[in-house]
């Protein structure tokens, strides 16, 4: 038996990338298996050496990624090496695994993938498991000055809290995976609080964050900096300012990503000893985007795609739209059918809008139906087998004035924009 393991393992040497992500796929009998037993041990087996780079670990229920590619931007701005692991992916894996904004070659995630599997004997791991264990070879290799890591799922169980980060972020909590952490604030914030540890700073982005996380930053001696309190951010018109004690900056352009995020991120670059002024901040301002967050890909009409699967996320996508006056929104909506879609449509309710629900031909994915089905009392244009029908159609339907939202999903995003490249 030990003589085929080895045989096939040797055989992996020569595995194009699209084998290794099937074989990342079939290798665990379920997708999400939270806890840190199993991919601790491989860790262990791995020997890497981080110590060359800072790591910041990232949770939150939206806002990790807009605040990772921030950090990013200003670290290339500061000329430093950067490294960000992040998930899930739109088209590429390649994308979840950056050097300076830059995607690895495959056989780079191949030669990573097969050191993962030479270690980990017959432990199981679930693909995000293997996959991180993955990334963070890829860094002990590159030995980049800051590593970003995105926490998947929550973060007190999630694979990426096997590192020890040097500053902890949590971006923002609302209700989200619900069978996995809490249907309640304070139980998904004490999930997400799983990633601080004793004296290491944390900068919590939720201004109106949960008791949970505050109790456990005291119970465990975390010195936390807090939206509101300890930095703050305000905007007016069509500029914006951040404090921070005597610090302040004010008339910055708007950003690319939310602003909260941003300030979420200045205060991270303070509490990691970066001199923050104007132009820095101006840079991160001007050149901090991420595929699939608000992302413009066709104008006349404007099309654009937001991941926003959630209700706080949508609250925000709704917010951000009632700055503009088109004469009508079509929302191409794909969403998978364990969301809480109800309320995450209820907030773009508010706009005159044509809804074009759309199929998700994933795991999980709802119907058309089911998406209508929540919609009563909105204008439904019809219901679609796909995302690419949906959005053909609002194509036909849309004047040059008027705009095509395509959102609820990392998958109906990836399927537009795998549509039209």
């Amino acid at each position: 038996m030990t003589s085929n393991i080895s045989g096939q393992r040797n055989a992996m040497r020569d595995w194009p990338l699209c084998r290794w992500l099937a074989h990342l796929e079939a290798l665990h009998p379920v997708g999400i298996e939270m806890g840190l037993e199993r991919v601790t041990r491989v860790l262990k087996a791995l020997q890497l050496d981080l110590s060359d780079s800072r790591v910041i670990t990232v949770a939150g229920t939206n806002g990790k990624g807009t605040t990772c590619a921030a950090l990013a931007q200003a670290a290339r701005f500061l000329e430093l090496n950067v490294g960000v692991y992040s998930s899930p992916h739109l088209i590429d894996y390649r994308e979840r695994v950056t050097i300076n904004n830059a995607m690895l070659s495959e056989q780079d995630h191949c030669e990573a993938f097969l050191y993962v599997e030479q270690a980990r004997g017959d432990i199981s791991l679930t693909y995000f498991e293997f996959s991180t264990l993955a990334a963070l070879y890829l860094f002990a290799k590159t030995k980049p000055d800051w590593i970003l890591l995105e926490v998947g799922l929550g973060g007190r169980l999630d694979a990426v809290n096997i590192v020890d980060p040097e500053l902890a972020i949590i971006t923002t909590i609302g209700i989200d995976h619900i069978d996995w952490l809490g249907d309640n604030r304070e139980d998904i914030g004490r999930e997400k609080a799983g990633i601080m540890r004793t004296h290491v700073d944390t900068v919590l982005g939720d201004a109106e964050a949960p008791q949970s996380v505050l109790a456990y930053a005291d119970e465990i001696k975390s010195t936390v900096y807090r939206q509101g309190i300890e930095f703050a951010f305000r905007v007016d018109g069509d500029s914006w300012s951040w404090r921070q004690q005597e610090l302040e900056l004010s008339g910055l352009p708007l950003p690319l990503i939310p602003v909260q995020n941003l300030s979420t991120a200045l205060m991270a670059l303070k509490r990691l000893g970066v001199e923050v002024n104007s132009e820095i901040a101006v840079n991160m301002c001007q050149h901090t985007s991420v595929p699939g967050r608000m992302q413009k890909i066709a104008s006349s009409p404007d099309v654009i795609c937001d991941v926003a699967h959630n209700p706080q996320a949508s609250a925000l996508l709704a917010k951000r739209l009632a700055n503009s006056s088109p004469r009508r929104y079509f929302f191409v909506v794909g969403m998978l059918a364990d969301k809480d879609i109800p309320s995450t449509l209820a907030p773009l309710f508010e706009f005159d809008a044509c809804w074009l629900p759309a199929s998700l031909d994933v795991p999980r994915g709802a119907d058309c139906a089911t998406l209508a089905s929540h919609l009563v009392g909105q204008h439904v244009e019809g219901q679609f087998s796909s995302v690419t029908d949906a959005y053909q159609r609002a194509r036909e339907l849309a004047y040059p004035d008027e705009v095509i939202i395509v959102f609820g999903s990392f998958f109906t995003v990836a399927a537009l924009v795998d549509s039209v490249n």
